[in-house]
């Protein structure tokens, strides 16, 4: 999925937000039903029963969403840190976890290793 690249960091966070917004739905709902707490009980109200099965989603939502965004950070902050080098015998001892890398982020990062290899004669 090519798109998937260009998309991912977005994704993640939209999963994030979703998976907390169903999480607190369903804590309000189950935990905190009497309690008077203004737009979550009637975000809680208005899923209903459907509460239970919200907050199991959520909770794997939201965790699957944070584990994509904290793996891109990770990736792509690595990526740039290891394009900053100007000795070739650094870019070139990392070289293949570098392409792999640069496949999975957005395309500019894997024209930013392109261009860096280029710069320093690996290409």
């Amino acid at each position: 999925m090519k798109i998937w690249r260009e998309i991912r960091f977005p994704v993640s966070l939209l999963l994030a937000v979703l998976g907390l917004v169903f999480t607190i739905s369903g804590v309000v709902w189950i935990f905190l039903r009497e309690s008077k707490l203004g737009l979550l009980s009637k975000l809680a109200e208005f899923f209903g029963n459907w509460n239970y099965y919200l907050i199991v989603i959520g909770v794997v939502i939201l965790f699957a969403g944070i584990w994509y965004a904290y793996d891109y950070i990770n990736k792509k902050k690595f990526l740039l840190e290891e394009i900053k080098t100007d000795r070739k015998s650094e870019l070139v001892k990392t070289k293949a976890k570098l392409e792999r890398i640069a496949k999975t982020l957005p395309r500019k990062y894997e024209k930013m290793l392109i261009e860096k290899e280029e710069e320093l004669g690996l290409r």
